[in-house]
């Protein structure tokens, strides 16, 4: 029988070698993705991952700048960082972390509810990291610890700074404060890209001019890089920034004129606002009532600020650049310069101002405030004895949208520019604004109130300032500013205030004739001021005003005996001094006082005698003249 082949040795064969060959293919792939990949790792993304492996040993410890201190305009210390102590232990360096814990709060006379939160802190963190015991150590404390240390192993005492106002009070609405960084910050922080700068910072600014500001007297970071274990345990240093501390700031504030202004107000409700009208600078800013910034720096509680907001007094409104007050009579030389520019008026132009003024063709009677009138006015007179009839009839003859575009031009219903962010436009009323606000048309009626600076008109006492410095400087618009200057000595970097195009007359004369009506106001034998400037050895002009709160009907005469001291009239004030050469412009302000000359211009009279003279007593004459 013939023998069988089992086994096809060509065919076997050639599968043995398609085999190895599929074989060798798929090693040699592997080989090359493996090859790919070890290339796609080591120099593709070498960098990458350098860096991800720095990450687990290297550690950026970011430090805190020092924040810029601020002075005065002869450079008084106004804003400091004092150093704050903390006690803080390390629980690995301590043998028994509760006894060491019961026995420092025994030893310092700290709050024995801090020992169960530092012993929960413990069981919750990493045994090298130190934790907080106690903050904000006085001397004593500190001085106790700095003896008995060697009994506490593994406990040290942190120094830090911390933002104090030494002037408490007194400077409040324009220093602002800082306080501690909210959720609410770091979302702007992180919108404008510099959160990366606020690593290691607790607080910000977040008024007045330390929130204006803030940039400038924040500073730069600075950062340590540190080696780390597996564990997180700090090995070495590998590099040190140092930050960069942020730079002082100069103010135009004299603090010797804004504590006799701060004095001045002591039980009063209002502001003092005094600046230069050359430059724009502020040189005293009080609103009054004010409150102790300090509080907020430290941490405000939810009691201390529950008092503040229920306060009928309204502590923590800005008076100078919110309150909005009806400017009353002080606009009256500023409309004249309006009419002499209009031909409504001439310096020579004669009125007889009666009682009352009527719109013809109606049968509603506007009072002056004099019960009898003025009798015959020229602009000067009726700027020195506040002739709201003379206005009256000025008022309607150039109509409201004159007044609005000349008033918008004097910066009312306007924000100043003044380098704080606590600032309300006030209301300069139009047409336009009326029929938006109280969908009603403009009727005549509502012009001849505005031409006594009365009925929807309101103000700022800022605005009211710098209108008035406009008008020393004959049209000179420059922004008013409560900073000077950053850096220190020959260092200092002017803040250069910006100005606008200023206000154009047909004739700079009638500057002129509105500042001498002014002068009359202190000086002439009717004005309201002339008992309160009595005996000067300088001449100042000024013109007072008395803003009603509510309004009066017709036939109804003013009696503040019958009214809420709420609703009783406003006191204001503004003067300027030297007469031939104004270096100064002062506003006033006192809520529900009162007659304008009677009680403003003795504080105005006050404030000018410190600036011109260096006089910081306590007289105050009472002027009895009529208060417009």
């Amino acid at each position: 029988m013939p023998k069988t082949a089992f086994k096809n040795k060509a065919l076997e064969s050639a599968l043995f070698a398609r085999r190895v060959y599929f074989s060798v293919f798929v090693i040699v792939m592997m080989i090359a993705m493996l090859l790919g990949n070890l290339y796609f790792l080591q120099v593709t993304q070498y960098q990458d991952y350098q860096t991800r492996s720095n990450d687990n040993r290297i550690k950026v410890i970011p430090s805190a700048p020092p924040r810029g201190l601020i002075f005065d305009r002869n450079g008084v210390l106004l804003a400091e960082n004092q150093p704050e102590f903390s006690l803080e232990i390390i629980p690995e360096q301590v043998t028994d972390l509760k006894q060491t814990v019961q026995e420092l709060t025994t030893l310092l006379g700290l709050d024995p509810q801090n020992i169960p939160r530092l012993l929960d802190e413990a069981r919750h963190t990493r045994k090298f990291n130190p934790l907080t015991l106690a903050e904000q150590l006085n001397e004593e404390q500190v001085a106790k610890f700095s003896v008995n240390q060697y009994r506490f192993p593994g406990c040290n005492i942190e120094a830090y700074l911390k933002r104090n106002y030494p002037y408490t009070d007194v400077l409040t609405h324009a220093l602002g404060y800082v306080a501690r960084i909210n959720v609410k910050d770091l979302q702007q922080l992180e919108k404008d890209g510099k959160l990366n700068n606020y690593a290691a910072t607790h607080d910000i600014g977040k008024q007045g001019v330390e929130k204006y500001y803030e940039d400038q007297l924040h500073g730069q970071a600075g950062y340590q890089e540190v080696e780390v274990n597996n564990k997180g345990r700090v090995l070495r240093t590998l590099k040190f920034q140092p930050p960069v501390a942020g730079q002082d700031l100069y103010l135009g504030i004299d603090i010797k004129l804004q504590k006799r202004a701060y004095e001045l107000m002591q039980g009063r409700k209002g502001g003092i606002l005094m600046m230069d009208p050359r430059d724009g600078s502020i040189l005293a800013f009080v609103s009054a009532p004010s409150y102790d910034p300090n509080i907020f720096v430290r941490g405000v509680t939810s009691k201390e600020y529950a008092a503040l907001l229920k306060d009928p007094n309204r502590p923590l409104i800005n008076r100078i650049s919110q309150g909005g007050y009806a400017p009353a009579s002080t606009v009256k030389p500023l409309l004249a310069i309006m009419g002499l520019n209009e031909g409504a008026i001439t310096p020579y132009y004669r009125y007889f101002g009666g009682a009352t003024f009527q719109i013809p063709g109606t049968a509603r009677k506007f009072r002056d405030w004099r019960r009898g009138g003025h009798g015959w006015l020229d602009v000067y007179r009726a700027i020195e004895v506040s002739a709201d009839t003379f206005f009256y009839d000025m008022a309607y003859r150039v109509g409201i949208d004159k007044i609005h575009e000349y008033m918008t031009q004097f910066g009312f219903g306007q924000y100043s520019g003044i380098d704080i962010k606590e600032e309300s436009k006030g209301i300069l009323p139009s047409r336009e604004w009326k029929q938006k606000r109280h969908r009603q048309p403009w009727f005549q009626g509502d012009t001849i109130s505005v031409g006594i600076g009365q009925g929807y008109w309101t103000s700022t006492l800022l605005q009211l300032a710098r209108a008035h410095s406009i008008l020393t400087q004959h049209g000179r618009i420059i922004t008013p500013h409560i900073g000077m200057a950053f850096g220190s000595g020959e260092k200092q970097q002017l803040i250069t205030p910006a100005e606008q195009e200023p206000i154009a007359v047909k004739d700079d004369s009638y500057w002129g004739v509105a500042l001498e009506g002014m002068y009359l106001v202190n000086n002439g034998p009717e004005g309201s001021g002339r008992r309160a400037f009595a005996g000067t050895p300088y001449k100042a002009g000024g013109k007072s005003g008395t803003a009603q709160v509510v309004g009066m009907k017709e036939n109804q005469r003013y009696d503040a005996k019958k009214l809420k001291v709420e609703h009783r009239d406003n006191a204001l004030f503004v003067t300027f001094a030297p007469y031939d050469n104004p270096t100064v412009v002062c506003a006033i302000i006192l809520e529900n006082a009162g007659g304008g000359g009677k009680n403003a211009a003795p504080i105005a009279r006050a404030m000018l005698d410190a600036y011109l003279l260096g006089k910081y007593d306590d007289g105050i004459k009472n002027d009895e003249a009529a208060a417009h």
